[in-house]
């Protein structure tokens, strides 16, 4: 089962796209935060949705949000993924232990061996301050993202 809204944001340690970690804890008190988790890099819902998120990205830098996709991919996987669709954001690798950041927010399909489209909007003190999460096959609503982070 997912987080609640209000609940405590697990922290988290991966690499990114360029093989640099990146734990929640980076923005503490500085920037909110949108994790989006993703069940694979180059399926065509997942790009669908990433490519909107770039291209909204104005959004997200008004409102002093960081944005941060995830996914089991490995690290070498998200490089060649981030730099095909020009994502100016960090693509994070939940590969090893496998999915377990997706499991500590409870998004992880065991029987998949993927995330759930699940999407936490982290404010600045860590507390979930809003949720997105769709049945698997299901792109979530840019309308959804928009609203939350103007919410912040």
């Amino acid at each position: 089962m997912a987080l609640a809204v209000g609940s405590t944001a697990p922290e988290f340690a991966l690499k990114n796209q360029f093989g640099e970690t990146i734990s929640l804890s980076d923005y503490a008190g500085k920037k909110n935060v949108v994790l989006v988790f993703y069940p694979l890099s180059f399926s065509g819902i997942c790009t669908g949705e990433l490519c909107e998120l770039r291209d909204n990205i104005a959004l997200f830098q008004s409102h002093d949000v960081e944005l941060i996709g995830v996914s089991v991919d490995s690290h070498f996987v998200q490089r060649k993924f981030a730099e095909q669709e020009s994502y100016g954001f960090n693509v994070l690798s939940d590969f090893w232990p496998h999915g377990g950041v997706a499991s500590a927010y409870g998004v992880f399909l065991e029987d998949k061996g993927i995330a759930n489209r699940a999407t936490f909007v982290i404010d600045k003190a860590g507390n979930i301050a809003g949720e997105i999460i769709t049945e698997p096959g299901q792109a979530r609503d840019f309308a959804a993202y928009k609203a939350m982070v103007e919410n912040l």
